[in-house]
């Protein structure tokens, strides 16, 4: 639902999801399974944007019964209630006003993340953890599932990459503006003579796509391997040959999965983040005749770095698209992130992204 379709217009709303109703009810329904699915998938998703707005509108009426009690002798008291309500609601209009924002194709969906450090051994292997750390307090602080679907460890410290899964309402819509390459400025604990070191590493967002939407996977092109597990796990891991790799022969796309005990289970996540990369190359195909169409042009270059986390000589973390910036680097890095999400997607609204 886009906000020109009308987000904030509830009539419309109300009026869509009666008219669902008298056809969920209808006796022919079922007589055609994928077309009551839809039905109800399409009233599930009215009723989430509707609750919100009668939740509102009953705290609306709550605060004014509280206000006219003020009004009376000795009404203080209510009016300090109707206060503490007001900025309540405040809050909840904030966040409605953020999810009119998401709502473009898929970012209602659970997301598919994965980092990769850039040049630089060690001290960027450790900057890609760090950031993986970020993210995963991120989800945990809002109440997302998160799956770690392959990780490779680095020699020394670090990560050599990670592929995760991150489960929960808009969460792609959330976080598809941190996909680019984050610039991290320190003084490198690995470095014995304390010097000042800059580490790169590339954030990659993909939507989770649901078995519905069409993204063409044939037998021929798959050359699906199984290996045992390294890692975490214990002896189950180590013996049995569990781990899945799936190469897509059309693309050279390997996706891996080794964190399910079960072989079945880590073939149909590594199918799953399949189908989501190549999701996007598809969707960058139609994007890129389009480009040619409107004559546009978007730097998607390794080096064009989307924000800056320096944490000497100085402390300040800047976002270069939105100009966005926090002097809190402990808070931010321990998934404190929100207002970099918000001012891209404030960006975007504005259509300056």
């Amino acid at each position: 639902m886009t906000p020109s379709g009308g987000i904030f217009d509830v009539p419309s709303l109300r009026d869509r999801f009666e008219a669902l109703q008298k056809k969920l009810i209808a006796q022919d329904l079922w007589e055609s399974p994928q077309k009551a699915q839809e039905l109800l998938k399409e009233k599930s998703s009215i009723e989430n944007s509707l609750l919100p707005f009668e939740s509102i509108e009953k705290k609306l009426e709550d605060i004014n019964i509280l206000i006219e009690l003020s009004e009376e002798d000795d009404g203080e008291v209510f009016l300090e209630d109707a206060q503490k309500s007001l900025d309540v609601l405040r809050g909840e209009l904030d966040d409605i006003e953020l999810k009119s924002m998401l709502s473009a194709e898929h970012d209602k969906s659970n997301a598919i993340m994965t980092i990769n450090p850039g040049a630089g051994g060690t001290e960027s292997q450790d900057w890609a953890q760090i950031l993986m750390r970020m993210y995963i307090k991120w989800a945990e602080r809002n109440g997302f599932k998160v799956e770690i679907v392959e990780l490779l460890p680095g020699e020394e410290a670090g990560i050599k990459s990670v592929t995760i899964t991150i489960s929960g309402d808009y969460v792609y819509g959330y976080l598809k503006g941190e996909a680019g390459v984050h610039r991290l400025v320190r003084i490198s604990p690995f470095d014995a003579n304390k010097r000042r070191h800059t580490s790169f590493a590339a954030i990659l967002i993909y939507p989770e796509i649901s078995e519905d939407i069409e993204v063409e996977l044939k037998e021929d092109d798959l050359r699906i391997d199984t290996f045992k597990a390294s890692g975490a796990g214990g002896q189950h891991v180590n013996k049995t040959s569990s781990a899945v790799r799936i190469t897509h022969a059309p693309t050279g796309i390997v996706v891996s999965c080794q964190n399910e005990r079960s072989q079945h289970k880590n073939k149909a996540m590594a199918l799953k983040v399949l189908r989501a990369r190549l999701y996007v190359i598809k969707k960058e195909e139609q994007d890129k005749k389009k480009e040619k169409i409107i004559g546009e042009k978007k730097d998607i270059a390794w080096g064009s770095q989307i924000r800056s986390y320096t944490l000497q000589p100085y402390q300040l973390i800047k976002d270069h698209r939105t100009g966005v910036e926090v002097g809190n680097v402990d808070a931010v890095l321990n998934g404190d992130i929100e207002q970099f999400i918000n001012g891209y997607l404030m960006m975007r609204k504005e259509g300056k992204g």
